[in-house]
């Protein structure tokens, strides 16, 4: 996300900025009261105080692994040398992350952790029962609670959209951090476990039936090399048939966090079809940043491809902005409710599913299943279907009718809290944008250090997990980028002209030293002469020629010396 809300009028945008901050405040006092009084699943099965920090974890390190996703991808193009003194630990995850595949295993591992901190933000923070708070009308708990609008709300401007903001422009501050190099390792970790593993079957069907080969920009695999990695592909095929069992045995008993009221038949179909949603919007992303790279003829050759692009890409991309703040809050939206439709919850007394122990039982009940069945049905395979097939998303009546909904959401400046968020995180933590550390990608190729034109459009060779596009442009934020730079510049000025008066100060001391050090031996030799001056009256007296003279030698040596200190001086 790379601009703001797409309205012209400023007042209109303090407005919106305004009353989502306050809503935004509502939805975290709400959420507060529902752990505090054991009206959420975690808070009532355990303890209000463990309820709390998973929830607060889940949602800073949420923030974490959807501003990491934008920086790491974003600084793939760049000369990793430019940063590596000013910024180590971005250092440190970049070098690795931009190796070989990496990035690919990377955005694998992210995309779960996305799935599952939302899962377990719904488990810590949603409300569950017969929902009673501080007197409150029943049609604002029914909205925020039990609809859980609060909980997608705060999921969404905290957790996401205020990261994202950052992210996209201070890449290097945002990821200087061992948090980020953390967050960054888990996410390798889980993809080298081999869970998500299906992904990579599902790639190479597609880049199959697109004709397009899988480039890897690492060596072929040796044997016991494809067998660990076939191997893993067949045990993330098994994990991915035990979770649809296990969720489809809960759905049709009514075992899991779904409301009463809705009937087994009417929560699969619902399931599937929020699954489906989800996939629209990730391809949706996907297709969106590869078609921005064709020229305004290739992929406006079609009637609903014109109409999307119209809207994404005509001034300076603005749409493209707006869609990804609304897609952002649809997704979420889906995936809090897949999350209680497909979270297991068993009732005192009944039998486990499959007859399992009671151990692998609270396993199912953490919602981890329906974690793994998002990701693998609802959200990787549609991002490589879209990147290997772009156009067909672009010209889809469907996807248009979605591409409105989105901008729809992003219109009503229910979600412009997180610029206000992004705004006091970015005071706080001295974010600058990476113009000011390694200057804009012109000033780079012009040093010689220019950006990766092959990374660049790496989503061409092939099915990715991810794309790249053009960052829009605005008025608003290259005057952004110039008083970032004005205030670096400024910064430096102040520094010189302090270090010029630091430098006059030492250059005075040392010369007042050296000229007190000076008039301190002028008197000593002052003195001293007048001590020989009156010994030599004494033995001139006393008829002593030859001393006389000797004391008349030594005196001019110590007029010479006092001559001397003179011209010095």
């Amino acid at each position: 996300m790379v601009d703001g809300p797409s309205q012209s009028n400023k007042s209109l945008l303090y407005f919106q900025q305004f009353y989502s901050s306050l809503l935004l405040i509502f939805c975290i006092a709400l959420i507060m009261g529902t752990i505090f009084t054991k009206q959420t699943h975690l808070a009532h099965d355990v303890h209000p105080a463990v309820a709390f920090f998973v929830l607060m974890i889940g949602i800073v390190w949420l923030t974490m692994v959807e501003g990491g996703q934008g920086a790491i991808v974003g600084l793939a193009p760049v000369n990793h040398e430019l940063y590596k003194e000013s910024h180590p630990k971005t250092y440190k995850t970049c070098v690795v992350a931009h190796k070989g595949d990496n990035l690919d295993r990377y955005l694998l591992g992210r995309q779960f952790m996305v799935i599952l901190l939302v899962f377990t933000i719904h488990l810590a923070g949603e409300a569950t029962g017969d929902v009673e708070l501080w007197g409150l009308p029943q049609w604002i708990v029914s909205v925020f609670l039990t609809g859980a609008v609060a909980m997608i709300l705060f999921t969404n401007m905290v957790g996401q959209l205020n990261s994202e903001i950052n992210a996209c422009h201070c890449m290097l501050d945002y990821m200087n951090n061992y948090f980020a190099l953390f967050t960054f390792w888990v996410a390798m970790a889980i993809e080298f476990s081999g869970l998500l593993h299906t992904a990579y079957l599902t790639q190479r069907a597609v880049a199959y039936l697109a004709g397009k080969p899988v480039e890897s920009k690492e060596p072929p695999r040796s044997l016991p090399q494809n067998l660990f990695f076939y191997g893993r592909c067949l045990l993330s095929l098994g994990v991915l048939g035990m979770s649809l069992a296990v969720t489809m045995v809960a759905i049709f008993s009514g075992q899991t966090k779904m409301w009463d009221s809705v009937p087994p038949g009417a929560s699969l179909v619902i399931f599937f079809a929020l699954l489906l949603v989800v996939g629209i919007l990730e391809a949706m992303q996907i297709a969106y940043f590869a078609v921005s790279k064709l020229t305004k003829a290739e992929r406006e050759q079609t009637y609903f491809a014109k109409k999307s692009c119209q809207l994404l890409f005509d001034n300076n991309a603005r749409g493209l902005a707006a869609f990804m703040i609304g897609r952002q809050l649809s997704v979420v939206s889906c995936m809090f409710f897949v999350a209680k439709i497909s979270s297991v919850s068993m009732d005192e007394g009944s039998e486990n599913i499959f007859g399992v122990s009671d151990s692998i039982q609270k396993l199912f009940d953490t919602g981890l299943l329906g974690a793994i069945v998002t990701a693998l049905i609802g959200s990787i395979p549609w991002r490589l279907i879209a990147s290997a097939f772009p156009m067909f998303f672009v010209n889809n009546p469907v996807v248009y009718v979605f591409l409105r909904v989105c901008l729809f959401f992003e219109q009503t400046g229910i979600c412009s809290g997180a610029w206000v968020l992004a705004a006091i995180h970015k005071k706080i933590e001295g974010f600058q944008r990476d113009e000011v550390y390694i200057g804009t990608a012109e000033e780079r190729a012009a040093k010689g250090l220019g950006d990766d034109e092959d990374i660049q459009s790496v989503g061409s060779h092939g099915p990715h997990m991810y794309e790249t596009g053009p960052m829009p442009k605005t008025l608003e934020e290259i005057e952004e980028a110039e008083e970032a730079l004005q205030r670096k510049l400024d910064q430096i000025n102040a520094h010189m002209t302090y270090l010029a008066n630091e430098k006059q100060q030492v250059l005075k001391s040392q010369i007042d030293q050296t000229e007190e050090a000076l008039l301190k031996q002028k008197a000593q030799l002052d003195e001293h002469l007048k001590y020989v001056e009156k010994e030599k009256l004494t033995l001139a007296e006393e008829g002593t020629g030859k001393t006389a003279n000797d004391l008349s030698l030594k005196e001019e040596d110590i007029e010479k010396g006092t001559s001397d200190e003179e011209e010095v001086m």
